[in-house]
C-alpha cells in the first residue's frame, strides 16, 4: 500500500465517507457518516477549519481532539482506545504517527492505515480503516510490542484495546439487542444521556443475550426513516459494545461510538516481537433508517468470496421429527418423504455417536455408535445421496460431557481451574481447543467422517458458556485463544475440503456474529420454530444477515419450545423467509399436509432467486414505543432492479385496532406501475373479518393491477387477521 503526504485523506463510497486529518501527533477525524462529496483543496481546509473545538473553562488549555486512537494524552476522559501495564509503568500511552498508507479502491472506498508508536512502553499500534464498496467501514489495531536491542524484556499486559468512531448531536436514541434461549435478539430502545453505555460479554461466545448490533441515530428512527449510526464486533468470543457522551463531548463531536474483544486479565501479555491484532468492528452509517443500515450490511456480506453461491438447498433436520431414536429404518423411512416433498439436504442431528442415547453421555467420542449403527452411517447416508439428498450430520466439537471415554482419558482436556471445575451447564464442560493434542484429536476424528461418509454439510453446536476458562497449574485464562483455535480449526477443515458447508449453531442463535461467518456458511438463528417467536426473531436477525444465510425451519405443532398450536400455513409462510428446511416427522404427515409442504418446497425453489438476492424492507406500522408495535407485521424481499418483491403480512397477537387502514408497501417505485397477486398455495390465513378488502379478493383470484403510487404512498388496506396468521403477496413490475 503506498504512502501518502496529504494532510488529509477521505475514504468514500456508496454515499458515505470517513475524513481523517493527518495532525500530530496522532491523526483526527473530521467526519464519518454522509459522503461530503469530492472536496477541493479550498473545501478540505474548511472542513479542518471547522474541526477545531471551542476552549472550554476549567479545561485543559486547547480545543479537544478526537482521533484515530484517542488516549487520556490528548484530554480524552472516555473510554480509551487501549491500556495496560509495563509491570505496573508505562500505562500513560503518548502516541506519535510513525507512517501514513493509503489506497483507494476502484470500485469505492479504499484502505487507510495509519502507524502509531509508544516509546515509553515500546508498543506499536497500526490502524486500519477499510472502507468497502457497501459504504460500510471495517476497522482494526494491530499492537506490537517493539523488539531489538534494549527492549524491555518484560511482557506488556494489555487490558482493552477498542476502535472508535465520533458520531454527532442528533444521534440521541440507542438501540440494540438482548434474549434468552429461544427469543434471541429482542430489541431494546433508550436515550443518549450522558456517560457510557456498554454492553460486556462475557460468555466466551457472544450469547442468546448478545448486543450483536449498537446502533444510534435521530430519535425515533424506524426502519424506512431517520438517521443511524451502527457497529457490529465480528468476534466469536467475549466483546465489548459501547456509546459514550461526555459533557465536554468528543472534539467537536458529541459521542463515541465502538467496540471490540473483551479482554480477561493476564490474557494477552506481549513479550518483544509479540502482537495482538484487534477483531474487525463493522462500521456503517445510513439516512434511510434500519432497512438502510440493513442493505449495506447485506452487500457487504454478498460481495464476499467466500459467500455461498448456486441455490441454497432446503433442508430437513432429524432432531424434532426423532430426537435420540436413531432407528435406522425410521430414519429411511423419513429420508424418502423427505425427497418426495422436494427436500435438497438431509441432516442427521445428535444421537449418532458413542454411547449418546440423551443429553447426559457422549460429547467428545466422535465416533459411529455400532450399536445403533452396526454398519455404520453407510446406509442411511447412501439412501439420502441414492433419492438426490446431500447428507448432513451434527458436531458439538467444542464441548465434552464428563460421561464420555474423551473426558476419563484426557481429563487434562477439559477446561476448569486447577482447584476444579465448577458445575456443568447442560451435563457439559468446555474442552480446551487450545490444547494441541486436542485440537488435532478434533480434527482428526471430524475429517475422517467427512470423508469416509461424503458429508457435505456439518452443523457445528456450542451449547454452553464459558466460565472459569483457564487451564492450567496457573489458571491462565484462555478465552481468547479459545476462539483463535476454533477458527484455525474450522480453516482447516475447509481447506481439506473445498466445497464443505458448516452451520454455527449456539444452543440456537447464541454465535452470530461476522466472525463466525467468515468461516461458515449459515446460522441457526434460533432453536425455537414457534412462528410466532420466528417472526420477531427472523425480522431483528435480517439487521445484520441477509436470509441465505439465516436457518428458517418449518416445525409441528405444537412447537417444541412454547407449546403453541400455531396454523400450517403461518408456519410455512414464515419459514419461507430465510435458509429454509423442515424439523419435523413427515412420516407422521396426513396426505394434505404432505401436499401442502410440497407446495411450499416449489414456492421455495421458485422465490429463492428473489429472497436470496433482493432487497430486505420492513414497514414502519407504529413508533417504537408502540407495545404492540409486533402484534402485526409487513416485511418482504424486493428484487434489486425493482422487478419483482414478496411481502409477508403477518399477525401475531390480537390488537385494540378492528381494522389497521391503508399500509404502505416499502422498497417500490410510486412512478411504475405493478401487478398484484396473493399466493394461496399454502392455504388462506384465518382472517377476523367476513370479507374484503376489494383489492384483496380480486387479487386472490388472480393478478391486479395497481400503480406504484397507490402501493407506495397511499397504500393498501390490508385484511384483519387472526393471531398467528401470515398472508403472502406477491408484486411484478407491469410490462
Amino acid at each position: 500500500m503506498p504512502t501518502t503526504s496529504a494532510r488529509i485523506v477521505a475514504l468514500r463510497a456508496a454515499g458515505t465517507s470517513l475524513v481523517v486529518e493527518m495532525t500530530e501527533p496522532v491523526p483526527r477525524v473530521l467526519h464519518w457518516g454522509a459522503d461530503l462529496g469530492d472536496l477541493s483543496d479550498a473545501d478540505l481546509a474548511a472542513l479542518s477549519l471547522t474541526g477545531e473545538a471551542a476552549v472550554l473553562n476549567s479545561s485543559i488549555d486547547c480545543g479537544r481532539r478526537f482521533t484515530v486512537w484517542p488516549t487520556e494524552a490528548e484530554g480524552w476522559s472516555g473510554t480509551p482506545a487501549h491500556h495496560g501495564h509495563l509491570v505496573g509503568g508505562a500505562s500513560a500511552p503518548r502516541l506519535a504517527t510513525s507512517a501514513v498508507e493509503h489506497r483507494q479502491d476502484p470500485r469505492g472506498g479504499g484502505e487507510l492505515r495509519i502507524e502509531l508508536a509508544d516509546a515509553g512502553a515500546g508498543l506499536d499500534v497500526a490502524v486500519t480503516y477499510r472502507m468497502e464498496p457497501s459504504g460500510v467501514l471495517g476497522v482494526h489495531a494491530d499492537l506490537t510490542r517493539r523488539a531489538g536491542e534494549g527492549a524491555d524484556p518484560a511482557p506488556y499486559d494489555l487490558a482493552q484495546a477498542v476502535t472508535l468512531l465520533p458520531v454527532p448531536r442528533r444521534a440521541g436514541e440507542v438501540l440494540d439487542f438482548t434474549g434468552k434461549w429461544s427469543r434471541e435478539r429482542s430489541p431494546q430502545r433508550r436515550p443518549l444521556a450522558h456517560g457510557t453505555y456498554a454492553r460486556e460479554v462475557r460468555r466466551g461466545k457472544p450469547g442468546l443475550d448478545s448486543p450483536y448490533l449498537l446502533a444510534v441515530g435521530t430519535p425515533g428512527f424506524g426502519f424506512r426513516s431517520g438517521e443511524v449510526w451502527a457497529v457490529h464486533v465480528a468476534w466469536s468470543g467475549d466483546q465489548r459494545f459501547l456509546v459514550e457522551q461526555l459533557p465536554e463531548g468528543a472534539g467537536v463531536h458529541a459521542a463515541a461510538l465502538g467496540g471490540g474483544e473483551l479482554l480477561r486479565a493476564g490474557e494477552v501479555r506481549l513479550a518483544p516481537g509479540e502482537g495482538y491484532r484487534t477483531p474487525v468492528s463493522w462500521y456503517a452509517w445510513s439516512a434511510d433508517g434500519l432497512d438502510g443500515l440493513a442493505d449495506r450490511f447485506h452487500t457487504l456480506l454478498r460481495a464476499r468470496p467466500q459467500h455461498p453461491a448456486g441455490p441454497r438447498p432446503l433442508v430437513l433436520n432429524s432432531w424434532e421429527a426423532v430426537y435420540f431414536d436413531h432407528d435406522l429404518d425410521r430414519l429411511l423411512r423419513l429420508v424418502d418423504k423427505a425427497a418426495d416433498v422436494g427436500v435438497e439436504r438431509f441432516v442427521l442431528d445428535d444421537g449418532w455417536f458413542l454411547g449418546r442415547r440423551s443429553d447426559n453421555a457422549g460429547l467428545g467420542d466422535w465416533q459411529v455408535d455400532p450399536e445403533v449403527w452396526p454398519r455404520g452411517l453407510s446406509p442411511l447416508a447412501d439412501h439420502v445421496r441414492a433419492r438426490g439428498m446431500q447428507f448432513g450430520l451434527w458436531f458439538e466439537p467444542e464441548m465434552v460431557n464428563p460421561d464420555s471415554e474423551l473426558a476419563r482419558s484426557h481429563p487434562d482436556w477439559v477446561l476448569g481451574p486447577a482447584a476444579g471445575r465448577g458445575p456443568s451447564s447442560r451435563n457439559q464442560y468446555v474442552l480446551d481447543v487450545t490444547n494441541p493434542d486436542a485440537w488435532a484429536y478434533l480434527l482428526d476424528s471430524i475429517d475422517a467422517l467427512v470423508t469416509e461418509y461424503g458429508i457435505a454439510y456439518l452443523k457445528w453446536d456450542h451449547n454452553r458458556d464459558l466460565h472459569e476458562a483457564v487451564h492450567g497449574p496457573a489458571d491462565r485464562p484462555v478465552a481468547h485463544a479459545q476462539v483463535v483455535a476454533l477458527y484455525r480449526l474450522l480453516d482447516t477443515l475447509k481447506e481439506r475440503h473445498p466445497g464443505l458447508e458448516i452451520e454455527s449453531c449456539s444452543s440456537g442463535g447464541g454465535r452470530v456474529d461476522l466472525g463466525i461467518l467468515a468461516r461458515t456458511d449459515r446460522v441457526w438463528a434460533s432453536d425455537c420454530n414457534d412462528p410466532v417467536e420466528r417472526q420477531s426473531i427472523q425480522r431483528w436477525t435480517g439487521q445484520l444477515l441477509p436470509p441465505e444465510l439465516v436457518g428458517a425451519h418449518f416445525g409441528p405443532s405444537p412447537a417444541h419450545t412454547t407449546h403453541r398450536e400455531t396454523s400450517v400455513s403461518f408456519r410455512l409462510a414464515t419459514a419461507l423467509f430465510g435458509h429454509a428446511g423442515i424439523e419435523q416427522d413427515l412420516t407422521t404427515c396426513t396426505d394434505e399436509e404432505l401436499a401442502r409442504i410440497t407446495a411450499w418446497t416449489a414456492m421455495y425453489r421458485e422465490l429463492r432467486p428473489l429472497l436470496h438476492g433482493g432487497r430486505t424492507v420492513r414497514a414502519d406500522l407504529t413508533g417504537p414505543d408502540d407495545p404492540q408495535r409486533e402484534a402485526r407485521l409487513l416485511h418482504g424481499v424486493v428484487a434489486l432492479d425493482g422487478s419483482a418483491a414478496l411481502y409477508c403480512w403477518a399477525r401475531t397477537a390480537t390488537s385494540t385496532e378492528a381494522q389497521f387502514g391503508r399500509v404502505q408497501l416499502p422498497g417500490l417505485a410510486a412512478k411504475e406501475r405493478y401487478d398484484v397477486r396473493v399466493r394461496t398455495e399454502l392455504g388462506l390465513p384465518s382472517m377476523h373479518q367476513t370479507g374484503g378488502p376489494a383489492w384483496l379478493t380480486a387479487a386472490l383470484e388472480g393478478w391486479v393491477r395497481l400503480p406504484g403510487a397507490v402501493l407506495t404512498r397511499a397504500g393498501l388496506p390490508m385484511p384483519s387477521l387472526n393471531p398467528g396468521q401470515a398472508l403472502l403477496i406477491e408484486v411484478r413490475r407491469a410490462a
